[in-house]
């Protein structure tokens, strides 16, 4: 094996190395610091699985055993284990305790406030791994994910890697009632957020350090949202997110309160759909310039202008339009009916009103989505239709002997409405705020480390 290849280290049983201390070994936390010390001379791991527990006495102790006897003998990576309590009331905090002390690669680390997102934002937040990582404690996901699930995050080729249930080859057991929640859940996510991942709840996700130091500051969620709002800034950031579809068993002893879970997820989904819509997400700041993530070639080469240069530019554009689909239906409309002459007109300036905005108002320069964006402003287009069309049906429905005067008055108001919508919908739904592609992502630094074999 060549000195570059990706290396692990062996337990402390294996070790020829004069009996040195395992990687890493739970050292007795302080009461009041909540993190766990590393023992000194340890090295850094290449991957930090975080296990968030709260109140999990049962479920805990087999859970790691299982986990830590998995990654010995199947991960090729330097890893380590860290329990994440957060305010147990039983006697997981002793448990966690008891397994740091005897499996080397496993720590604890307590925190007196509850919240999943507060646990795994303290220990991602003070790891010295290049490749952060969390999986619930009942182990739903099959295991075998969890090399598919780190390896293109330790070889630089993504920034954050999921589990998703819902993708093609994905198999899953779960009751009716839980998967309705799940694809309800996410599809209100891509309606209302415009979001591009398939499953935002598996509890089995990593990142890249470097990224996470640039998301975590922006996430407020601590509790259960904490990962969806975490994959939305990253996905609005421009970072590459990679989905594994997972075997996945639902756990009939599930903790979650799912009715004060949904409320505190519309919560979560109304904060960051304001954001969006006024611009008050600071993502032109989450990456530095020099290590840009890989953001394909939605933005060309520019980032985005900002809402008031938008809305200065599609304005001008909106104009013009408007001016030019009044003309074309008084045209039109000496040979045909209202509503037909609406909608040829409506569909002429549709495209090419999409065509423009593309290249000056959110200034997207590649060839690759025109088509994708074309078909969303049609999409568009419809509700600028419905709105207009739905307008002179009402006209000649109150005012049967409606003159053109009338006819044009109205769609002006109603083509103003449906010119808000639009602006609205093109910015957060068909040219997405992506970042630039300034190169391919770097590589995360692997620490070398002895090889180990499987015991």
């Amino acid at each position: 094996m060549s000195d570059t290849t990706l290396r692990r280290p062996r337990p402390a049983a294996a070790r020829d190395l004069g009996g040195a201390r395992p990687a890493a070994r739970l050292v007795e936390p302080p009461a009041t610091a909540g993190a766990a010390e590393r023992v000194e001379g340890a090295s850094a791991p290449d991957v930090d699985v975080v296990v968030p527990v709260h109140n999990e006495e049962h479920d805990l102790e087999p859970s790691v055993r299982r986990l830590h006897g998995y990654l010995l003998r199947n991960l090729p990576f330097g890893f380590r284990i860290t329990v994440a309590d957060n305010a147990s009331a039983d006697g997981t905090w002793e448990i966690a305790r008891a397994l740091a002390h005897e499996l080397p690669f496993v720590r604890a680390v307590r925190l007196e406030e509850k919240g999943r997102g507060r646990a795994l934002r303290a220990v991602w937040s003070a790891s010295d791994a290049a490749v952060l990582a969390y999986m619930d404690v009942d182990l739903s996901t099959d295991l075998a994910a969890v090399l598919p699930l780190v390896a293109p995050l330790v070889s630089g080729h993504s920034d954050v890697a999921i589990g998703t249930r819902l993708a093609t080859g994905a198999r899953v057991v779960r009751g009716p009632k839980r998967e309705l929640i799940s694809r309800g859940y996410n599809l209100l996510l891509r309606t209302a957020l415009a979001t591009r991942f398939s499953d935002a709840q598996c509890g089995f996700k990593a990142i890249r350090a470097d990224r996470a130091r640039a998301l975590l500051p922006l996430v407020e969620d601590t509790g259960w949202f904490f990962d969806t709002e975490l994959l939305f800034l990253a996905q609005r950031a421009g970072m590459r997110i990679h989905e594994i579809p997972v075997d996945w068993v639902d756990d009939p002893d599930s903790r979650v309160d799912v009715l004060a879970t949904a409320a505190a997820d519309l919560k979560g989904i109304a904060r960051l759909a304001r954001g969006l819509i006024t611009g008050r997400l600071p993502l032109a700041t989450l990456l530095d310039a020099g290590d840009e993530a890989d953001a394909g070639d939605e933005a060309g080469d520019h980032p985005r202008p900002g809402l008031v240069t938008q809305l200065a530019r599609f304005s001008a554009i909106g104009v013009l339009s408007t001016v030019a689909y009044l003309l074309l239906y008084l045209v039109l409309r000496q040979g045909m009916p209202a509503l037909a002459a609406n909608a040829l007109s409506l569909l002429a300036t549709a495209v090419t009103n999409t065509a423009v905005n593309r290249r000056v108002t959110f200034e997207v320069r590649s060839r690759a989505s025109h088509v994708r964006h074309q078909f969303q402003g049609l999409a568009v287009f419809g509700l600028g239709l419905a709105l207009t069309s739905g307008a002179l049906v009402q006209l000649h429905h109150l005012f049967p002997d409606a003159g053109r005067q009338a006819e044009i008055g109205v769609l002006l108001v109603a083509g103003a409405l449906a010119t808000a919508a639009r602006f609205l919908l093109f910015r957060a739904w068909v040219f997405r705020d992506v970042r630039p592609r300034r190169g391919a992502p770097r590589p995360v630094p692997v620490p070398t480390s002895t090889p180990r074999s499987s015991p």
